[in-house]
């Protein structure tokens, strides 16, 4: 679907769509109706980020067009003698919070590996100057965040995390997230879930790409009059994300893939997958994306991981369809989110069997990962302590990945900035991967003891079942 396909779309349902029950409260104090400045200021990546970028932003209705000015990263105040305009499209939203006009606009024909500044308009001024800078044409080392899902507590506990992994990660050149960024039938209304979730990241998604995929929060539950249930993908996603629109037949809306100086980042929607009818074209064109990429690394990121950590059941349709394409293309990492807790597994028959092999010299493949940011928490299922290779439960985290040509080195941290999980991930001569673990300086496991939670206070991981 086209951008402007998506607008219209938006447009026509956001009546429907975006009103809840009174009973669903708004976020206490926190005003987050439209305004005549500026704000949900959020960069993304083009499908070429070393010549294109792109930026979703929100006003009331008071500004008619989508209006922005780019610049090189000038060293003095003269900022806007250099500026040039880009003119985008506007989509209009009606929410809890009352009408707001999102506007999109995409800096296309940018010079590579270049710092550069931009603004965005509203009916009462710009926005500050926000810097971001392109992607090397070529493979160059670089350093990106992974967060699971935010969701609940989003701006009380969520963001910590969030804020917590850009001040204490130097110059992260991306941030990814594997979806249910937001709750939308849960604790607030969900304008307001969308207002805590960008202040939660603040300048940070306005001057670093964001890549996101959508979780099933991300859709909306359509009562039928026959009382059945239907998924359709909430009004806000394709507001407040002005993605490369490259995915599979169906689903252009949340899929999608970028190169990033020697990475290519694959988008799925599982939900979409599961419940909409994707599967097939999802999987057809994430076998011809991975098969066209001449990229170092292949990063797939998705919502509802392959192999659980909290739930009874592995997700069968999504494992059946795709962890064979990810074998096929010895895929390196697989981010997920999903379960609200943590896991890092690297062999299907389990931890012993994976660390056994690479004693032995076998080369490593797929690595899966899933991880949670926010406050709602689920306790660990019957395999976790024997399949994955590390796990935990009632603990907030984020990930640092850093990347070479010849290396992808990884570290989880816990929401106070304490090293959990670590591993260096490295390509060798002989082209095969080799995944060492790294043990020094690491929290033993966290996972609740009956009722008591790693912290000492009361587990709040709930049975999934």
């Amino acid at each position: 679907m086209t951008f402007f396909a998506a607008a219209i779309s938006i447009v026509t349902s956001a009546n429907a769509v975006a009103q809840q029950p009174a009973a669903v409260p708004h976020s206490p104090g926190k005003p987050y109706a439209a305004k005549g400045i500026p704000d949900r200021v959020v960069l993304t990546a083009g499908a070429d980020p070393a010549t294109s970028m792109a930026v979703a932003w929100r006003t009331d209705v008071r500004q008619t067009e989508a209006v922005a000015e780019i610049a090189p990263a000038v060293d003095g105040p003269s900022i806007a003698y250099f500026a040039k305009p880009v003119v985008g499209r506007s989509l209009d939203l009606a929410t809890d919070n009352g009408p707001s006009r999102y506007h999109h606009a995409r800096f296309e024909g940018l010079t590579p590996d270049t710092a550069y500044l931009y603004r965005v308009k509203g009916a009462e001024g710009w926005s500050e100057w926000l810097q971001f800078r392109t992607a090397a044409s070529a493979a160059k080392p670089f350093t990106f965040l992974y967060f699971g899902d935010t969701q609940n507590g989003i701006l009380p506990i969520g963001s910590r995390v969030i804020r917590q992994a850009f001040l204490n990660t130097a110059a992260p050149a991306l941030a990814v997230h594997a979806g249910d960024l937001v709750a939308q039938r849960d604790d607030l209304i969900h304008d307001d879930e969308w207002g805590e979730w960008n202040q939660a990241g603040g300048y940070a998604f306005s001057m670093i790409p964001q890549l996101p995929a959508t979780g099933n929060h991300e859709y909306v539950d359509d009562v039928q009059p026959d009382g059945s249930e239907l998924r359709r993908l909430g009004p806000h996603w394709a507001a407040s994300f002005s993605l490369p629109g490259n995915g599979a037949p169906g689903a252009e809306t949340t899929t999608y893939f970028t190169d990033y100086q020697g990475v290519r980042f694959i988008v799925l929607d599982g939900t979409s997958a599961l419940d909409l009818g994707t599967l097939d074209r999802q999987t057809q064109w994430l076998d011809a994306t991975l098969a066209a990429s001449t990229a170092d690394w292949n990063v797939v990121l998705f919502h509802q991981p392959i192999f659980t950590c909290a739930r009874p059941n592995d997700t069968a349709e999504l494992k059946a369809a795709w962890k064979p394409i990810f074998d096929k293309h010895d895929v390196d990492l697989v981010l997920q989110g999903h379960d609200h807790c943590y896991s890092r597994l690297t062999a299907e028959q389990g931890a012993s069997d994976g660390r056994a092999r690479r004693a032995s010299g076998a080369a490593q493949g797929p690595v899966y990962l899933v991880s949670v940011v926010g406050k709602k928490m689920y306790g660990l299922n019957d395999r976790a302590m024997i399949q994955p290779d590390k796990v935990a439960e009632d603990t907030e985290l984020y990930q640092v990945f850093t990347v070479t040509p010849q290396t992808i080195g990884f570290r989880a941290y816990t929401a106070s900035g304490k090293l959990y999980d670590s591993f260096d991930l490295t390509r060798t001569a002989d082209g095969k991967k080799r995944l060492v673990e790294q043990t020094e300086g690491l929290l033993p496991l966290r996972a609740c003891k009956g009722a008591v939670g790693p912290d000492g206070a009361p587990c709040t991981a709930s049975v999934k079942d």
